[in-house]
């Protein structure tokens, strides 16, 4: 079948511009993805599974008989292929039929994606070129470590459940860190704070993905419930080796200064800076973004809500650099 197809008279002319590289890997087997697969050939792209055909086990045996690691969708189908990995990212993290080298360079590049996509769409074009490569080398650090084997298991939990939390976790990490740059930290320190980052809502993973998604109010006893999450995280990495300074920003991001937090009721100062500024970007990336039961917010709107709703609750001196930074003002 590969090869009649790669001689198929559906070749087609045009440049690798109309296309992206997708790695065999991502295919799920028996999942419709909803775009066409293609083959690149020295005379063009040859197509080889139509975007209604379910690409199969059978599929992904003979691409990987003929050393074909990679295939090609053509541009203006991206969004139809975002949404297939989105569904079966986590399945595909977990597949232990697919070495462990591969599975964490996949978790890597679609990780830094994502990290890249936060520096273009949401942060300031005058935010200094040296934070964008610093922060990327930071989540280069931290990602490798979460692809260690007992590392990655825990994190395709929480893709599996829920890829939007994994995708906030990251956008929480470029923010949290884009602002602790501007303190000074050593740069162990600020992969310990980036891993605290992208695990503080690995707890949610042990919640019934229904609460996580409910178009309407939870009740107190599901309030009571999602309010665990932090102690679950803490759970959930037992068999980490984490600081206590990443531990401590998965346990207490949702604490405030006020007292009013969780699970600890914790008040000023007992609060660690680093988890201060991961509770103001998750806050924020929170409010702007589309949540099941509620819409996103545009940036001035969010920002408005927490300087006056929750002044007592944040680290107003930290909210300050964090609204410069957003600013596009030099605050490193």
């Amino acid at each position: 079948m590969l090869t009649r197809m790669m001689q198929a008279t559906a070749a087609i002319q045009q440049s690798v511009d109309g296309y992206f590289a997708v790695p065999t890997s991502l295919l799920v087997p028996d999942a419709r993805g909803g775009f066409s697969i293609y083959l690149k050939q020295e005379r063009g792209f040859v197509l080889y599974a139509k975007e209604d055909e379910a690409f199969t086990m059978r599929h992904r045996m003979q691409l990987r008989a003929h050393g074909v690691t990679q295939v090609f969708v053509p541009a203006p189908q991206h969004p139809s292929f975002i949404s297939h990995r989105e569904r079966h990212f986590g399945r595909v993290l977990s597949d232990d039929s697919l070495p462990l080298p591969e599975r964490a360079r996949l978790f890597y590049e679609t990780s830094t994606e994502i990290v890249k996509e936060v520096f273009e769409k949401k942060l300031p074009r005058t935010l200094k070129r040296e934070t964008f490569d610093r922060i990327l080398a930071l989540v280069s650090e931290g990602i490798s470590f979460l692809t260690l084997e007992n590392s990655l298991k825990t994190v395709a939990s929480l893709v599996a459940h829920d890829y939007h939390t994994y995708s906030h976790s990251l956008h929480v990490f470029v923010y949290s860190q884009a602002l602790l740059q501007s303190y000074g930290f050593d740069e162990d320190s600020l992969v310990q704070f980036g891993l605290g980052a992208m695990l503080h809502d690995i707890g949610k993973t042990f919640l019934d993905a229904a609460i996580l998604t409910k178009p309407a109010a939870l009740t107190p006893d599901e309030r009571e419930e999602v309010n665990r999450h932090p102690v679950f995280g803490v759970g959930a990495c037992a068999r980490m080796p984490l600081s206590q300074d990443a531990i401590n920003c998965i346990l207490f991001h949702h604490e405030k200064l006020d007292g009013s937090g969780y699970p600890c009721g914790l008040r000023g100062d007992e609060i660690p800076l680093p988890v201060r500024a991961i509770t103001i970007a998750d806050i924020y990336d929170a409010l702007t973004s589309n949540r099941a039961y509620a819409p996103a917010r545009n940036a001035f709107q969010v920002l408005r809500i927490m300087s006056s709703e929750m002044r007592d609750q944040l680290d107003l001196d930290m909210f300050r650099r964090f609204v410069l930074m957003l600013s596009g003002a030099n605050v490193l």
